[in-house]
């Protein structure tokens, strides 16, 4: 099998609990779209921003999750929970797979400092196999603003990034260039599923391995569907970009050295603490 129906559920969410919203969206959906085999929700989709509604993992939200995936027979991404664990707390995304298991979670590797105040760092990257399938990786908005997150998944083998974001700002229009752009260079399908409404300001974004916008949404609540064709991922890294660049075999064959990565940088000591700016 080399084609895998994925959806991206733009949901209209609300700044509290959308679970009933969710299990609303995502039913409606599986009975339009029945060959889906995979639902994406948007960062934080299910209880809002709050860190207060942080819960341990595995949870009742989570175990909500589960429930409708087994239901419904769904691989499902549920786009991340707040995750009380030891004392501190994880914006966190859970993969469930359609018996209603959990088979890894992903803590966000960059919460988004200095606004999402405490939020610890999660320090794993994570990938996980769909048996006859392929290689998926999992990032969390702000992620993917540093482009090793998505070399390194790549690297490790992964052919589609499943990326829920919340974002309600201006910098909406750069991560649409930072979900092509990352595409394109690691030669893999970029899933970028935002919310709107009170959370986010939509705009998700479906792109291909050769950097091609497959899907956009708008600012309303929107059902995204694509096929993802395994062989072509595998085609471009055979063949290049466009049949062009093969970007991660060049980075394979490089024996070029990064500095950011052994020495300290001077430069970037220099720029102060990460605070929120006042005013100038």
């Amino acid at each position: 099998m080399t084609q895998f129906a994925i959806a991206g559920v733009q949901l209209n969410a609300a700044a509290g609990d959308n679970l009933e919203a969710i299990r609303r969206v995502v039913t409606a959906a599986k009975r339009r779209f029945p060959w889906v085999d995979m639902v994406v929700l948007g960062e934080l989709a299910a209880k809002g921003g709050s860190v207060a509604a942080a819960e341990p993992l595995p949870g009742p939200t989570e175990e909500y999750f589960c429930t409708l995936a087994r239901k419904l027979n769904l691989w499902m991404v549920n786009g991340s929970l707040y995750e009380l664990h030891q004392g501190e707390v994880y914006n966190t995304a859970s993969v469930i797979n359609p018996h209603g298991e959990v088979v890894v979670r992903h803590r966000k590797l960059y919460p988004f400092l200095p606004y999402e105040q405490g939020v610890s760092a999660g320090n794993q990257h994570t990938i996980f196999d769909i048996q006859g399938v392929g290689r998926f990786g999992v990032s969390i908005c702000y992620d993917m603003w540093f482009p090793e997150t998505t070399r390194a998944m790549c690297s490790m083998g992964a052919e589609v990034i499943l990326h829920p974001t919340l974002t309600n700002t201006a910098d909406r229009d750069l991560e649409l260039a930072i979900a092509r752009t990352s595409a394109g260079v690691n030669q893999c399908y970029f899933f970028d599923v935002n919310s709107c409404g009170e959370l986010g300001n939509g705009r998700s974004i479906i792109v291909g391995p050769d950097g091609d916008v497959l899907r956009q949404a708008g600012e309303c609540q929107d059902v995204m569907t694509t096929v993802v064709d395994f062989n072509r991922v595998r085609r471009s890294r055979e063949r290049g970009v466009l049949a062009l660049g093969q970007p991660l075999k060049s980075f394979r064959d490089s024996t070029v050295q990064y500095p950011q990565y052994s020495t300290p940088s001077k430069y970037l000591s220099t720029l102060g603490p990460l605070v929120v700016p006042g005013k100038l």
